[in-house]
């Protein structure tokens, strides 16, 4: 395994970092516990979760995926090995089965809390806004929604008061963003420095061989602030691995079970990865393992969150780490890059 360190901070994490979403939906607690077992011994030591996993979210599930992780926490007694990233959840019809306050005082409260009891620990490494309360271009739409953003942003100061309250407990060690934009990243940075709190060392946004437009100005953020990229989604669904090339549709594969999942489905994305599989092919690489390995050499990436369904999958996306992509292969995925830009939005 290779590390590096979260930035601003002497946390040493691991590049990869084991996702968890697909935990008491698609996979078991056993199945939960399996892949932190194997993870943690691959050298694994950064997971990340959100309180409403698994997905898709839904009352009966809510907090379920932080309840499996708090189940291997007290089987094991391996909270200490673990640098534990969660989330709480955004505003929006898709949560309201949890709160309707967004990122209140009261809401942060209550769902710092909530997460604390479910993962059975007395402190969270990182804690993360798991998307902004305003309208922004992210889960599968392209452009700014300027005609339905909110007028008012979030309360940034607030906010960042709320959190400084848990990590001046020790409850919270860092914070993050996720599915931020560059004014929304610099607008914490800002208020961070301009009042002392705490400053987000990372930020969780969706990045593949077919969704790169966090190159679009969050990559020189990420650079010049020293704020890392956590990766999300590096295998786009799974549509990286070339599994529903042709129209295929795996039995037990998330696009399959859940068709809204289709933001990386696209007609041009599945043009892209058919090139992308020839340049794996041709290097004597699975897509999958050419997909991992090229977002693990980035340079503004602190880690990338993998997820699996399955074991010899889990495997397969650990192990990329020791692939490292030559010049040549580089240049032929920016061919296609340069051909079929960001194909999924």
């Amino acid at each position: 395994m290779k590390y590096t360190t979260l930035p601003n901070t002497n946390i040493k994490v691991s590049k990869i970092c084991l996702g968890t979403m697909t935990w008491g939906n698609q996979n078991t607690e056993a199945e939960g516990h399996e892949q932190m077992d194997y993870a943690l011994e691959q050298g694994v030591n950064f997971f990340d979760v959100a309180e409403l996993y698994p997905v898709p979210a839904n009352a009966e599930t809510y907090g379920e995926t932080e309840r499996i992780i708090g189940t291997w926490f007290k089987k094991t007694g391996n909270r200490e090995k673990v640098v534990l990233a969660t989330k709480i959840a955004g505003a929006g019809d898709y949560t309201a089965h949890i709160r309707k306050d967004g990122f209140s005082k009261r809401a942060i409260e209550e769902a710092v809390e909530g997460s604390l009891q479910r993962l059975q620990t007395d402190y969270i490494d990182l804690y993360q806004l798991h998307w902004p309360e305003r309208g922004v271009n992210c889960f599968g739409v392209r452009e700014y929604p300027y005609k339905v953003s909110a007028k008012e942003a979030e309360n940034h100061l607030e906010i960042l008061e709320t959190l400084n309250n848990f990590v001046k407990q020790g409850v919270i060690k860092h914070i993050g963003l996720s599915n931020e934009t560059p004014w929304g990243t610099m607008k914490y940075l800002q208020t961070s420095e301009q009042h002392n709190l705490p400053r987000p060392v990372t930020i969780q946004n969706s990045y593949s061989l077919i969704h790169r437009s966090y190159e679009y100005g969050m990559s020189e953020v990420s650079l010049r602030e020293d704020i890392g990229l956590l990766a999300y989604s590096p295998l786009a669904f799974g549509v990286l691995s070339g599994k529903y090339l042709g129209d295929k549709k795996p039995e037990g594969a998330r696009v399959t079970l859940f068709p809204n999942f289709s933001r990386y489905s696209s007609s041009e994305s599945e043009k892209a990865v058919e090139k992308y599989q020839k340049i794996a092919q041709k290097h004597n690489l699975t897509l999958a393992e050419l997909s991992l390995a090229y977002v693990n050499q980035l340079p503004f990436v602190t880690s990338n969150i993998i997820g699996a369904t399955k074991m010899d999958q889990l495997k397969e996306n650990i192990n990329s780490i020791n692939i490292d992509l030559s010049a040549d292969i580089l240049k032929e995925i920016e061919t296609v890059h340069s051909l079929i830009p960001n194909p999924a939005p």
